[in-house]
């Protein structure tokens, strides 16, 4: 006879010569709680729909398996990705017809790439922070790195970054080629890197680099 998917309070063993084929029937349980030992290693065969954790650390493993995040996703938290091969990338950018000058905030927790496509008007620096409301410290963990590119436009009178801030507090960047740049490059677009390491807290080394395009 057929075997009932759930064996709840069952006090004796059952048989394997009682199971039949209908034990291996797909189950379909509705709006209800399943609740799987703490002892529960493994499930195997398993697919869920619609499926929400209230509580507790879940961890997945994933074999050679293709998974698809549906694009209403906008955020998956604490996901950690090992031997990744992405297709595409695209990044967020923050096109601003402002030009270089005075302090320019590079906000980490919105894009990664700042292009001001006015002419610069002056020597400026940038305050590397999350947003106007958050610290880089708050947002980087220790021993974590974060890149990102400020692009500025010239005009016939050049101008450079003389100064880097993290948090509004000064730091002093490490140059590519072991020299800080003293000009700018007229006429075309002065990219700026910049690698940040977060070494401790309200510690960080920068890695900075200066590169001339033009047309």
């Amino acid at each position: 006879m057929p075997v009932p998917f759930v064996f709840g309070n069952a006090t004796t063993s059952i048989p394997l010569s009682n199971l039949d084929a209908n034990f291996n029937t797909t189950a379909t349980l509705g709006n209800a709680a399943i609740g799987l030992g703490n002892t529960t290693t493994t499930v195997g065969n398993l697919t869920l729909t619609n499926v929400t954790l209230s509580s507790g650390t879940s961890n997945m493993t994933l074999g050679n398996t293709a998974v698809t995040i549906g694009s209403a996703t906008t955020s998956v938290g604490n996901l950690a990705l090992t031997n990744v091969t992405i297709t595409t990338i695209q990044e967020p950018s923050n096109v601003t017809a402002t030009a270089a000058n005075a302090t320019i905030n590079m906000d980490l927790l919105n894009n990664s790439v700042l292009y001001l496509t006015s002419n610069a008007a002056g020597n400026f620096t940038i305050n590397f922070r999350g947003s106007s409301t958050t610290s880089l410290n708050t947002m980087m963990s220790n021993n974590t790195s974060v890149s990102c590119t400020v692009l500025t436009t010239q005009g016939a009178t050049a101008y450079y970054n003389s100064a880097l801030q993290v948090d509004g507090s000064s730091v002093t960047p490490r140059w590519q080629g072991g020299t800080a740049p003293t000009s700018g490059n007229a006429s075309g677009i002065d990219s700026y890197t910049y690698v940040i390491i977060k070494t401790g807290s309200a510690a960080f080394t920068v890695l900075a680099a200066q590169t001339q395009f033009k047309a």
